[in-house]
């Protein structure tokens, strides 16, 4: 007598719209993780108007950046040269200084001839203060590096932690 063997399921292929489908829900699941997890590290962090900021970048230039925020919108960028993340978003940060006002602070990334080292070896152009003991982040409610604040008229209208992609910068600067 013939045995019959019982039948394989054919895996179905999904159709272009399957893909787009799982693509979408992905898609949610991360900005929603991402905007939680902000939204917790940025808990502390200064929001409403921007505490004051007035000093002098490792090149020289004064530096007053509630004065700086009133025509356009300011990206200050707290970042370390340790940090491997900000590695990342510099370069990102660096494109849009040519277009936005950026200020960065370097978190206890050593003296200012050594960040200017640093900053000629990767060819970085945006301005940069130093903050070697953390104070100026300490007031910030920094405890995450890389982080953004966007600063408009005074007032602190975003706020993100971590790696974000030019295209956030972008529109969070535009947005402002």
């Amino acid at each position: 007598m013939h045995q019959e063997t019982p039948l394989k399921p054919q895996k179905r292929r999904k159709g272009w719209l399957g893909w787009l489908k799982e693509i979408l829900i992905f898609t949610i699941i991360v900005v929603i993780v991402g905007w939680g997890a902000d939204l917790w590290r940025s808990k502390s962090m200064a929001s409403g108007k921007a505490p004051t900021l007035v000093t002098e970048s490792v090149l020289g230039d004064k530096i007053d950046l509630i004065a700086m925020s009133t025509e356009k919108p300011v990206m200050v960028y707290f970042w370390a040269t340790w940090c491997s993340i900000c590695s990342a978003v510099s370069p990102s940060v660096d494109f849009l200084s040519g277009q936005y006002q950026v200020v960065s602070v370097a978190l206890t990334s050593g003296e200012k001839q050594r960040i200017k080292q640093y900053l000629n070896a990767k060819d970085y152009n945006f301005n940069v203060v130093n903050d070697p003991k953390g104070e100026i982040s300490r007031d910030w409610g920094v405890s995450v590096t890389p982080t953004i604040f966007i600063i408009d008229k005074g007032e602190i209208s975003s706020v993100t932690t971590g790696f974000t992609s030019p295209m956030g910068m972008w529109l969070r600067l535009f947005f402002a």
